[in-house]
């Protein structure tokens, strides 16, 4: 394996606007914590959404400058997008139904768009990124869509879920 891609919803660092510039914090808790040292001390990369929208092109540069210092690549999501595909689908309808709680899950049409399409973001920023030999590891309910959205385009690549 010559690096590995870690595909997350939200990266291990948080952005901050401070004044007039942009600073990164490492996030504690959960994957961020679990894998920090290994993605510290590796050739690896971290895709993931950095749960801040950029105002411009110009701010969406800076963002992934500051983020690869961390070695991470962001997926810029719109608030609506973040709205139906994150709280919409994966926590209206795959949470509910991975957790047992049937009688509380909705589905919506709108909302299976919504995930299918940031779905594909994810995985475009995947393609773009893999080089021959990586291994792709696609983290959680939220990216379900990802590895099949990848291997159609990247056969070669190995992914894990």
């Amino acid at each position: 394996m010559d690096r590995l891609i870690i595909v997350s919803n939200r990266l291990p660092v948080k952005l901050e606007r401070d004044g007039d510039s942009l600073k990164s914090t490492v996030s504690a808790g959960g994957l961020a914590t679990g894998l920090k040292s290994y993605h510290r001390d590796n050739n690896s990369v971290w895709i993931g959404w950095s749960g801040m929208d950029a105002d411009s092109k110009e701010e969406e540069k800076a963002i992934t400058d500051i983020l690869a210092k961390e070695q991470c690549s962001p997926v810029f999501l719109e608030k609506s997008l973040i709205e139906g595909y994150y709280d919409g689908f994966s926590n209206s309808t795959l949470w509910p139904l991975f957790h047992y709680f049937t009688e509380y899950t909705e589905f919506t049409e709108k909302y299976w768009n919504l995930y299918k399409e940031a779905n594909q973001l994810f995985a475009n920023e995947v393609i773009a990124k893999a080089k021959k030999n990586d291994t792709v590891w696609v983290h959680d309910y939220q990216l379900l869509l990802v590895p099949e959205m990848i291997k159609n385009v990247r056969p070669d690549l190995t992914i894990g879920f």
